[in-house]
């Protein structure tokens, strides 16, 4: 198993998202994945920077970690075409180090641009066609495309990198699963369930594909600072992804989870000093078929420290568990 790191944008400015970039790959973590939002989840968390532009950055300070969208949805803030574009110039700007993961989307970023928020079976169908549109882009020359929802003009991508893009989706169940898993190359997924991953390779051709992971902690070494942080700023997380696709703003998510308590957070977050419960996190996503884990440190003011935790305790003890 691989383990990552997350680039919050929810919780950290674009200056000090590229440094943490550049330290996360000094620590030693394999890969970096990037959240791609218009608003934070709870104002607590304070910032929205535009992804695309930080990774831009970040493919400059980077030379071995692999990076990637944890997700961006090509379907209402972004047309597809668009984001092809932006793929493409990401791969080509990190030497062909970059997955592009793509969901669904959440109400949260996509409705202010005022088209409204449709059902999840129609969003599911969007994002079908945007990967056709993006895939059909990715092979090069012109590309025509008319959908239901999408239409495309004789673009072409200028620009191509030399190592195609591949493709990550993210999935919550058996149906995504059936409908994504042949057309991309990775699997992404933030619960580890093991039929989802055995789903995914029984339904897509050829070898078992990468399947990613997220697991957020709250390292610190006050725990009880830890637990108070974890549900200041990802008491939201545990709503769950049907209901967290559906709130329109900061303000609803945080009516929506004031009921939530701190023991309630810290008992599906990791929190506190210790490595145990991290490496118990990422296990059970390793028993679950997963191959790759990005983990997420919570407070946009506590990357440094966790970084250096990282290095020097947390992914020597992931080495030895995983190897």
């Amino acid at each position: 198993m691989r383990i990552g790191y997350t680039l919050m944008t929810e919780q950290t400015g674009p200056n000090d998202l590229v440094r943490y970039a550049a330290g996360a790959e000094r620590a030693g973590f394999a890969f970096e994945v990037m959240s791609d939002h218009y608003s934070p989840w709870l104002a607590e968390q304070g910032h929205s920077p535009y992804a695309w532009s930080v990774l831009g950055a970040v493919t400059q300070v980077t030379e071995r970690a692999e990076l990637m969208t944890f997700v961006t949805c090509p379907t209402m803030r972004y047309h597809p075409a668009v984001v092809a574009q932006k793929a493409a110039t990401i791969q080509a700007l990190s030497g062909g180090r970059f997955t592009l993961g793509l969901g669904a989307g959440e109400n949260l970023n996509e409705h202010v641009v005022g088209r409204g928020w449709p059902g999840a079976n129609v969003r599911h169908d969007m994002l079908a066609e945007a990967v056709q549109i993006i895939g059909g882009l990715f092979d090069g020359g012109y590309f025509s495309y008319e959908g239901k929802h999408f239409r495309v003009d004789s673009a072409k991508l200028w620009d191509l990198p030399e190592t195609r893009t591949p493709i990550g989706v993210a999935v919550s169940g058996a149906q995504s699963v059936r409908r994504f898993a042949p057309v991309a190359d990775a699997m992404i997924a933030v619960e580890p369930k093991a039929d989802l991953a055995r789903e995914w390779d029984a339904a897509r051709p050829g070898p078992a594909s990468r399947k990613i992971a997220q697991l957020p902690v709250s390292w610190g070494t006050d725990r009880d600072a830890a637990v108070k942080r974890a549900h200041e700023q990802f008491r939201w997380f545990a709503g769950g992804w049907k209901v967290n696709a559906e709130l329109p703003g900061p303000a609803g998510f945080a009516g929506a989870t004031r009921f939530v308590r701190e023991d309630d957070v810290a008992g599906s977050i990791p929190c506190g000093p210790d490595v145990e419960p991290i490496v118990e996190g990422v296990r059970e996503f390793a028993k679950a078929g997963f191959t790759d884990v990005a983990l997420i440190q919570i407070g946009g003011d506590q990357q440094d420290g966790f970084l250096d935790f990282a290095e020097k305790e947390l992914l020597p003890a992931l080495a030895a568990e995983l190897d």
